[in-house]
This record gives C-alpha cells, structure tokens and sequence, in this order.
C-alpha cells in the first residue's frame, strides 16, 4: 500500500503516513465521512482552528506570542488564520447582501441628499473589503511603533503578526456576532457596528496589555494615545479625500444634492 499523497510505501497497519503525517484514508467518500472530516477538521473542540479562537481570548499572548518566539504548531498560523477570516468576512457580507439588504442600509446616517454618496461609498468598501482589510495591519502595525516607542520588545514585523492575529480574530467575532445579532434582532448594520467598535478596541488593548506585560494604567495611557494618532490619521485621510472629491467635482455634486433635498 502506498501513501495517496507523497507516494511512500505503507504496511497495512498503518493510519498515518510515516513520511508526510497524512491520514491513510481507506473508505470510499461518502457524505458521512465528508461531514465527518469537516467536524473533525473545524468543529472539534481539540482543532487548532478551536483552540486558536478561544486562546486568542482567553490568552492571546500564549497564541501571538509563541507564534513571533517560533513555536508553530500548536495554533493555526497567522496567514492561515488571517485568510479564513477573510473569507468567513466575505461570507457575512454575502449573507447580508443576501438575506438582510435592509440592515446594510446606511441612509439613516447620511445627511438629506447624500444618501446616494452613502450607498456608493458602502458598496465600494464591500467590494474591496479584503483590500482594506489587509491595508488596515501595516497602519496599524506602525502606530503601535508610535504608540510603544520606549517600549522595545516587538520589532516592526512582530508587530504585523500581532495585529494581523488581532484583525482576523475581530473579523471573525464580528462576522459570527454580526449574524446571530443581526438576525434575531433586525438591528440595523450600523448600529451593530458602533456597538462593536468600543468592544474591538478593549479587545485590541487587552492583546496589547498581555503581550507588553503593562499595567491598567499604562496600557490605558497607550491606548488613548493610540486613539489620538489614529483620530489625526483619519483627520489627514478626510482631507485627501474631501481634496480628491473637490477635483473629480463629486463634492459640488454633493453641496447641490444636499441643497435639493433641503429645498434651500
């Protein structure tokens, strides 16, 4: 008998491959043993998949930590666990699209006349979604350089890993939650998300505290100052774009809907 997947020469008795670790595999596929693998693979409370989401909880410097001091094995790794999120994200968007499109309606937060620029921006967030998903970690990574400069202990790339564990974890949680709430309470999208905000940045800042080894105080003293630079980062980032609206004459566009809508 030899392995399905590197081809190496098997006894009988064996479950597992010698040289590749792969699973010796002897029943035709069924749709029991499909379902089967997938609880084994996913839902097993002994998974990698399992004990990565609910240590990055209960104790994320055990998972991110052990990841940047090289232990690999013991939880999903960080592309890995980032890309599932990524997709688990795309899923929750599709399900909304999907099944809720009232929820994702943003127009209560638009001022009159600009409820069509709201609708266009969220789509375009959507479709892009992945992007900026990915874009958000290296900002991040850099203003917690600006945030913990004294404070030497992870160098820039750590900090990518850090933050990329912290932003797949968020992504999951809120795509689960989002779901269950979202569903049962017809709550409105954006409602969801000013109530989760606050809870990703305690989350975010709980990491941070474990991982540093700080105090309350001190990590309460960082986090505002993390919030402060990312205020000013958003500041610069609305001025680019007002800037670019003004250019592609969107904002005029804007001014005249608003004042339709208004009858000014």
């Amino acid at each position: 008998m030899k392995c399905k997947n590197c081809n190496t020469t098997l006894s009988l008795e064996n479950n597992y491959c010698n040289a590749c670790g792969a699973k010796v595999i002897r029943n035709r596929l069924t749709l029991k043993n499909l379902f089967s693998d997938f609880i084994e693979t996913y839902l097993n409370y002994d998974n990698k998949f399992i004990q990565t989401f609910i240590n990055l909880f209960k104790k994320p410097e055990d998972v991110i930590g052990n990841y940047i001091n090289g232990t690999r094995k013991k939880y999903v790794n960080v592309i890995s666990y980032f890309t599932l999120a990524i997709t688990i994200s795309g899923l929750y968007l599709l399900i909304m699209n999907k099944f809720f499109p009232e929820s994702i309606d943003f127009s209560v937060f638009s001022n009159p006349g600009q409820e069509e620029f709201q609708k266009r921006n969220v789509g375009f967030v959507q479709e892009y979604q992945a992007l900026f998903m990915m874009l958000y970690v290296p900002i991040y990574a850099l203003m917690a350089r600006a945030t913990f400069i004294g404070i030497n202990k992870y160098n820039y790339t750590e900090l990518l890993v850090i933050f990329l564990y912290i932003q797949a974890q968020l992504s999951i949680a809120s795509a689960v939650l989002g779901i269950m709430v979202i569903s049962l309470f017809g709550i409105n999208q954006g409602v969801f998300s000013l109530i989760a905000i606050p809870l990703m940045i305690v989350y975010s800042a709980f990491c941070l505290k474990r991982l540093y080894k700080l105090n309350y105080k001190n990590i309460i003293l960082r986090t505002l100052l993390f919030l402060v630079i990312l205020i000013m980062a958003f500041a610069i980032l609305s001025v680019i774009m007002a800037i670019i609206m003004f250019l592609n004459g969107n904002f005029q566009s804007m001014i005249e809907a608003q004042k339709a809508a208004t009858g000014s």
